[in-house]
């Protein structure tokens, strides 16, 4: 079975409509509804915005579901002069960036698992191989595999996104992908992250950007995973 997360109903929908012998569960107040798509069992769930509404989500899942791969779906922001409006991002690794422990000594991002210090968690590279290839079958699109920066904040402005890029050597930007990722490396769950770019580092308003091009962003990425899906039954 693959868990599949996403923050927002724009970002599962998609995938939820299309899903057959649908079955709804409510836990903790979010929605998990498991089903088919082509062949593959799947579970989606909208987990809200924030890195704790998906580490929440992400552990329930995991009990309750016993995923054998989880994949965090959506829309996400530049942090490249490589990564524009409409490109797709696959998560090489994710790193977040407001952990900072940095004044006694430890790295930017550094993370205090159960068993393990690590920073940049690595993504399954099955799964980015298999993503990249769903890539492939969907005309026209454009994507990148780099690290992907999350954090409980909507990042905003040139100097900002270029921070996390300089900083990090993030492409991406967005807010549950990290927290997903710590869950999954504590269980052992082999996870990839799925973004595709709805605001950028242009001079542009980014909440203009973000209104405009979210939803179309957020179709792409449910394209790309149903290309996924129907590869992988």
């Amino acid at each position: 079975m693959i868990g599949i997360i996403g923050a927002m109903d724009m970002e599962v929908n998609g995938l939820i409509e299309i899903m057959k012998d649908k079955q709804a569960e409510i836990i903790s107040g979010t929605t998990y509804t498991k089903g088919r798509i082509g062949q593959q069992e799947c579970v989606v769930a909208k987990c809200g915005i924030g890195k704790v509404n998906a580490a929440v989500a992400t552990q329930t899942m995991i009990l309750r579901y016993q995923p054998n791969k989880i994949i965090n779906t959506g829309i996400g922001g530049s942090t490249s002069v490589h990564t524009h409006i409409g490109y797709v991002v696959i998560a090489e690794n994710v790193i977040q960036h407001d952990m900072d422990t940095t004044v006694i000594g430890d790295q930017p991002g550094e993370l205090f698992l159960p068993q393990e210090t690590i920073a940049y968690i690595p993504c399954d590279a099955s799964l980015i191989q298999c993503l990249q290839q769903a890539c492939d079958t969907i005309g026209e699109t454009r994507y990148l595999v780099g690290t992907v920066a999350t954090g409980d904040q909507f990042i905003s402005g040139h100097d900002n996104r270029l921070r996390l890029n300089e900083q990090f050597g993030a492409v991406a930007c967005e807010m549950e992908g990290g927290s997903i990722g710590q869950v999954c490396r504590i269980n052992k769950v082999p996870f990839a992250i799925l973004r595709s770019i709805s605001d950028s580092m242009s001079e542009e308003d980014d909440a203009v950007e973000y209104a405009t091009f979210s939803r179309a962003a957020a179709q792409r990425s449910i394209e790309i995973l149903t290309a996924f899906l129907y590869q992988n039954n």
